[in-house]
């Protein structure tokens, strides 16, 4: 097949699943091109060695790229964020379909919604049909986010995300919670598939304690409490740190937030307001020497807001702390709660609740070491039967030619798309 994939964000950004699709399908003898823009992600700078034109094409693990210019941005301000998305879009509408060649399907990953429209628009002009990759829900994930409030805007975006749906030739979502939401709004259950995200195997393996790490970054002698990803109003680490207040008097305990986002600074200067000698803060790492840090954790935790839409998300750093066989923590409700008890991989508490976090840390803390190793294996056994990258990509191959094989619009045949 020919696969064409838009997305509005590839490595060398810190995104890992399109390019993990991409290289396995060509592993198996597909071809796939890559419609994206230029990596600005998550600084909102144009990386070093880019320099945005009109276009760039790369090679990368036989998968053509083509980068599209766009605005960089990754800001808290609504107007630079939508102009940044938009950019893109009207980028990959009116360039792409000049500029991706034939293709049998496309595979479109959202978010944004935006790029939802160009994928109707490229469709259109080159007769291929789309598979449309839902990480986010839209309005549900801005309005989550604190970056909106409800009105006429979200109202376009719920607008607008319906006639994707009803554009795209299947749609793809990470979660059972999901595939609930879109069936409520009125999308045809056959048309929703559920395909899990996955961690990279071959990064998220279990890992001896390296000691050189462990003393330079001061995670030695006490039992750590790790978190890692992006910081920002969806992961509500305010209640991390009002936790760590309640912990404060227990010397063994420390909580170690790795990562980086727009909330960074605001939760370093409130743990200094707080004083709080008890929790301690390392830049974004690269992702494969996150397992290092990762053997240090005496459990990984997972953490949202409690907001209803993330009961029906699944964070994808879950099933990369199980790929590494370390205890997780959970404080997200839902199918991401699910995960974690189905595995019998950790200690599950409610979401947004510095009290029940706290208390669910002791709990932990009073397991012995057999124990918490043995929910480690538990999690990484559950990753190996059922969140491994190729188990799951047989799954999107399977749906690919299955769509590859249905007519764009009712008028174009599969021979003709061939052709083209």
């Amino acid at each position: 097949m020919r696969i064409l994939f838009l997305t509005q964000f590839y490595p060398p950004e810190p995104v890992g699943r399109q390019h993990h699709l991409a290289t396995e399908l060509v592993a198996r003898g597909h071809s796939v091109t890559v419609i994206t823009g230029f990596p600005n992600y998550p600084q909102g700078r144009i990386y070093p060695g880019y320099r945005q034109a009109l276009r760039q094409v790369e090679r990368l693990d036989g998968i053509k790229i083509v980068r599209l210019p766009l605005y960089p941005d990754h800001s808290r301000s609504v107007l630079r964020r939508s102009l940044h998305y938009l950019s893109f879009a009207v980028s990959a509408a009116f360039l792409g379909p000049l500029l991706s060649g034939p293709a049998d399907v496309m595979w479109v990953y959202s978010p944004p919604l935006t790029v939802g429209v160009s994928a109707c628009c490229l469709g259109w002009w080159r007769h291929v049909p789309f598979v449309y990759e839902i990480q986010d829900i839209w309005p549900d994930t801005v309005l989550a986010s604190g970056m909106v409030t409800k009105g006429l805007g979200t109202r376009c975006l719920g607008g607008l995300g319906s006639f994707v749906y009803r554009q795209s030739a299947a749609i793809t979502v990470i979660s059972p919670g999901f595939k609930r939401n879109l069936i409520s709004k009125g999308v045809r259950a056959e048309k929703v598939h559920v395909i899990p995200n996955w961690a990279d195997g071959t990064i998220y393996r279990p890992q001896v304690r390296d000691p050189d790490l462990g003393e330079a970054f001061g995670l030695t002698g006490r039992l750590n409490i790790m978190f890692a990803g992006n910081m920002g109003p969806a992961q509500g680490l305010e209640t991390v740190l009002q936790a760590a207040a309640l912990l404060r008097e227990d010397a063994s305990i420390q909580l170690v937030l790795i990562g980086d986002g727009i909330s960074l600074p605001a939760l370093k200067a409130e743990a200094e307001r707080m004083r709080l000698p008890n929790v301690r803060f390392i830049g974004r790492q690269p992702a494969a020497r996150m397992p290092q840090f990762y053997a240090w954790a005496d459990a990984l935790l997972v953490h949202l807001r409690d907001d209803p839409l993330f009961h029906i998300t699944i964070p994808s750093k879950t099933l990369a702390y199980l790929g590494c066989g370390r205890p997780i923590l959970c404080a997200v409700g839902g199918d991401g709660a699910d995960v974690v008890r189905e595995a019998s991989a950790g200690v599950v508490c409610p979401p947004g609740n510095a009290d029940a976090l706290a208390q669910a840390i002791r709990q932990f803390c009073r397991l012995s070491v057999e124990q918490r190793e043995a929910l480690g294996a538990c999690g990484r056994s559950a990753f190996l039967n059922h969140y491994s990258r190729s188990r799951l990509i047989d799954q999107y191959e399977d749906l690919f030619q299955r769509v590859a094989r249905q007519p764009a619009d009712g008028k174009v045949t599969p021979k003709e798309r061939n052709a083209a």
